[in-house]
């Protein structure tokens, strides 16, 4: 299947390419991180008082974020303006593992739609609080990767075993979408992939969607390098991986979560050398620290400093923060990289210099 590439103007997000040329847009921080701080027990998970809908449902939910949409949605509001106070320009719905195959885990795979409609509806609302003629915000749909994977096999005795198919995962990832779209987001972030051939069945379902709707909105790809080899956890180096999604023609492709900024600088210099798509960067606040806080090493100063210097050399587009990181990180962030210019990109397929 061919990917509609630029073509077809977007239904939604139309902003966001110009305002990519024009300053480094900011993404929110980690999700996680902050319902963490809330520290919700099990009941919390189950409802808030009067909501029985859970009450009696098999096996623990606790742990369940992205459940979260339907029994606290007052606190992933919150915390979507958390984020937006603090400069985000997008912010992520909180649906990470909101697809059947993640929500298996928890006997929940038949509430995956709902829950991305309303995680949806909700990032929406508060970038609507906040969004101003100078600063409009956008919410992006999180498309996170599952528990299975399409090309790494579960049993080491048997390198060929999978506990998935290709086309499984395109009908969890096609359902999601689904709902993210019904629910208004203004764009897709496909994050944190670790299994190139499962971002294809994300990929795949989103250009599905497109063609057969006529709707289009951007694509944002996201890739985890998860050691100092350089590669994501399916054997891929940086440059293969762009190589092998590239076609999308994604509005940003980058990097985020499992290193800090330290170590994840070589890999965004390596990106922003090769790609002709803008290049996203949204490290995790340093190395886990159980002492801390959130968890991580860093403070918003040492992060934001590191990421400056991103801003500063000009590796790239768009930056936020992943798992560690808080609205003060982000405002941080965003105070650093106010005064610096965009990377300059060039895509190929229209010819002009962004």
């Amino acid at each position: 299947m061919q990917f509609n590439g630029l073509s077809q103007p977007y239904t939604r997000g139309q902003a966001l390419p110009e305002l990519l040329k024009k300053r480094i847009l900011i993404l929110d921080g980690a999700m996680g991180t902050m319902i963490q701080q809330y520290k919700l027990s099990e009941q919390d998970y189950r409802g808030l008082p009067g909501n029985s809908r859970f009450v009696d449902h098999p096996g623990d939910l606790k742990g369940n974020n992205e459940l979260l949409v339907l029994t606290q949605p007052e606190i992933i509001s919150k915390i979507h303006e958390q984020y937006l106070d603090a400069g985000a320009d997008i912010i992520e719905t909180n649906t990470f593992g909101a697809t059947s195959v993640a929500q298996e885990d928890y006997k929940m795979p038949g509430l995956a739609r709902e829950m991305n409609e309303v995680s949806a509806r909700l990032a929406k609302a508060a970038c609507d609080k906040y969004s101003t003629p100078d600063k409009p915000r956008f919410a992006a749909g999180a498309i996170g990767p599952t528990p299975k994977t399409a090309s790494i096999s579960p049993d080491v005795n048997d390198p060929g075993a999978r506990n998935i198919t290709f086309d499984a995962l395109r009908a969890s990832y096609r359902e999601q979408i689904e709902g993210l779209f019904a629910g208004g987001v203004d764009l897709f972030l496909v994050e944190t992939i670790f299994d190139t051939l499962n971002a294809k069945a994300a990929l795949f379902a989103l250009d599905e969607f497109f063609e057969e709707t006529g709707e289009r909105l951007p694509v944002m790809i996201s890739g985890t390098v998860t050691d100092a080899s350089g590669r994501i956890l399916s054997g891929q180096t940086v440059e293969a991986f762009w190589n092998s999604l590239r076609h999308i023609k994604p509005l940003t492709f980058g990097l985020n979560c499992a290193l800090g900024a330290a170590l994840m600088r070589p890999y965004i210099a390596e990106l922003a050398r090769i790609c002709d798509a803008a290049v996203s960067c949204y490290p995790n606040a340093g190395l886990p620290n159980p002492m801390s806080d959130t968890g991580f090493d860093e403070t918003p100063e040492i992060t934001s400093g590191l990421v400056d210097g991103f801003a500063k050399d000009g590796l790239v587009n768009l930056v936020g923060g992943c798992c560690g990181t808080t609205p003060d990180h982000i405002r941080a962030i965003a105070a650093a990289v106010s005064k610096r210019k965009p990377r300059a990109f060039y895509r190929e397929d229209t010819g002009a210099a962004a």
